[in-house]
Parts: structure tokens; C-alpha cells; sequence
């Protein structure tokens, strides 16, 4: 159960990584999506995860 608990939040936090036009707005709503889900750990990782999403 805990397994799937991890990759749910992980499918979160990339779908919210995602959401932005800019760099800076990607890797706040990366940051504020990977705090909600995993603490401040997630926090850096969803605004890492952020910066290096591209849109097209």
C-alpha cells in the first residue's frame, strides 16, 4: 500500500511540475506541489523537477 502511495504522489508531483508557462513558475508550483506531498525534501525535488520541464 505504501508503494502506491509513492508513485501517486510522484504522478502529483510531476503533473504539478509541469503547470506554467516560465521557469520560476514551474518550479514554484513544482515546490509547492513536492512540499504538500512529501515535506521540504519534496519541496527541492518538485522545483528541481520544475526547472527542467519544458512545454512546448
Amino acid at each position: 500500500m505504501r508503494i502506491v502511495r509513492y508513485i501517486l504522489a510522484g504522478a502529483v508531483l510531476a503533473g504539478l511540475a509541469a503547470c506554467g508557462d516560465t521557469t520560476e513558475q514551474r518550479a514554484a508550483t513544482g515546490g509547492v506541489g513536492g512540499l504538500v506531498v512529501a515535506g521540504p525534501v519534496g519541496a527541492v525535488v518538485g522545483a528541481g523537477l520544475g526547472v527542467v520541464t519544458k512545454t512546448n
